[in-house]
């Protein structure tokens, strides 16, 4: 997490790009018709699956500040767990011949 220090120096030297990217972010996972909490718990089964630990404390804490529960968070690491075992599944159809 140390790392997430530097991201003023990458936005000093992209400044653009950062503020579209932060823009898009904080966009992204306003409330909207999906409320913030079930975005946060989106972003987090994606972060499961995209194995960023970044990704995964930031929104894990976004995620309870919005009213996740340890359930929920139990239940969404299942729910990336099944379809990152889904596609390597599916992915399998590539081996077959016919």
């Amino acid at each position: 997490m140390n790392n997430l220090s530097k991201l003023g120096t990458l936005g000093k030297n992209a400044e653009a790009a950062m503020k579209a990217f932060e823009g898009l972010d904080q966009a992204a996972l306003a409330d909207g018709a999906i409320p913030k909490k079930y975005k946060e718990l989106i972003a987090v089964a994606v972060a499961l699956t995209t194995q960023c630990p970044y990704c995964l404390e930031i929104h894990k804490d976004h995620a309870i500040k919005a009213g996740a529960t340890e359930e929920e968070l139990a239940e969404v690491t299942f729910v990336a767990a099944a379809l990152r075992a889904g596609a390597a599944v599916v992915h399998g159809t590539h081996l077959m011949k016919g």
